[in-house]
């Protein structure tokens, strides 16, 4: 057993993570970041928790990007195909539950 405090975890480097567990094809993880990511599509869900911070999602459905700021305690849920990319503003601890080896 073991307790993670995600306040505690700061990445050397943008979106460095702590492996937390992987279930069956599944793997959770936190991560730190500073930086924007790259846009991207899952080969599968991905669940996207903002643990502490605050991170802009960028998403793009038929060619129009939107974007919507995910503050602590928000969820968000791509499905396979979903085009996005998150954008932190400032600092961000974010837990992503997805597909292991997903991009």
């Amino acid at each position: 057993m073991r307790t993670i405090k995600p306040q505690n975890f700061t990445g050397s480097r943008a979106w460095e993570a702590l492996d937390i567990e992987r279930i069956d094809d599944a793997t959770i993880r936190l991560h730190w970041t500073d930086q924007p990511y790259k846009w991207h599509v899952n080969d599968g869900p991905e669940v996207f928790v903002v643990l502490d911070g605050e991170v802009d999602m960028h998403t793009r459905t038929d060619g129009v990007e939107s974007v919507q700021r995910l503050v602590r305690g928000d969820i968000f849920h791509a499905q396979d195909g979903d085009a996005h990319v998150a954008h932190p503003v400032g600092p961000a601890r974010v837990l992503v539950i997805e597909r292991a080896g997903s991009v």
